[in-house]
């Protein structure tokens, strides 16, 4: 029984490696017809549903960054994960009430939609003495059931977060319309390069625009065509996920 179970582990590294290395060369292809380098482009694995060991192994291959999208979850294996080689992001929607679980543990917020949001990142960094990085998160696509801030509320929201203690905007985040064609969804990746663009050149304090976080398993070359820098790809390196 231990060697089947050694050798369907080893079956599932075997294809997390295989798939690593796809995504990855899809990623210098995409960044170069953009004219950038693989580099240049940050690689993050959303790792919900997958086991600490998985994740540790797209790890030890040279993954840079995971993102988590429940606080349990994040939680229930923050021990176990290697973050002494990759950072830890959150990169789902968090409510206020659960931030002091997340605070000082992650890298980066990825998912910062409301003042009310910020305050509370803002009032517990200061409380723990850290500065929190994140990404401010647009609803591109005008969704009624998903979260981000609307795209002519997003400078004010800037403007306001910006003034705030321990908290640093480090770019723009998007989930864009499940879409039937590529030319589709690249309209939306395309209007979020223009607002990282417009809000880039404005030169804020305390708001530096490294990042924009776009594009997934499905989309991910298209987004970096668009000029996404930042991609969160889960299903695409771990397989179809398993929820629970």
């Amino acid at each position: 029984m231990t060697e089947e179970l050694s050798a369907e582990k080893q079956k599932i590294f075997d294809a997390i490696s295989a798939n690593y290395t796809e995504i990855t060369e899809n990623i210098a292809r995409a960044a170069e017809k953009s004219g950038r380098k693989y580099e240049d482009i940050s690689f993050l694995a959303a790792t919900k549903t997958v086991e600490p060991e998985l994740i540790n192994y797209a790890i030890s291959l040279g993954l840079k960054k995971i993102g988590e999208n429940k606080v349990q979850e994040l939680l229930s294996k923050y021990e176990e994960y290697d973050l002494e080689n990759s950072e830890l992001h959150f990169i789902g929607h968090l409510q206020t009430n659960k931030v002091r679980q997340i605070i000082g543990k992650v890298t980066m917020i990825q998912s910062v939609d409301s003042i009310k949001l910020a305050k509370e990142i803002s009032r517990l960094s200061v409380k723990n003495g850290v500065t929190t990085d994140i990404l401010i998160e647009v609803n591109i696509g005008r969704e009624e059931n998903k979260s981000g801030v609307l795209t002519e509320k997003l400078d004010e929201l800037i403007e306001e977060i910006s003034l705030m203690e321990n908290i640093k905007i480090r770019g723009l985040m998007s989930v864009p319309p499940i879409c039937d064609s590529k030319q589709e969804i690249s309209k939306f990746f395309d209007n979020m390069y223009k607002l990282f663009i417009d809000i880039s050149s404005k030169k804020s304090d305390n708001v530096c625009m490294d990042f924009l976080s776009m594009g997934m398993s499905d989309d991910y070359q298209e987004a970096i065509l668009c000029g996404a820098n930042m991609i969160r790809v889960g299903s695409r390196l771990f397989g179809a996920r398993i929820y629970r």
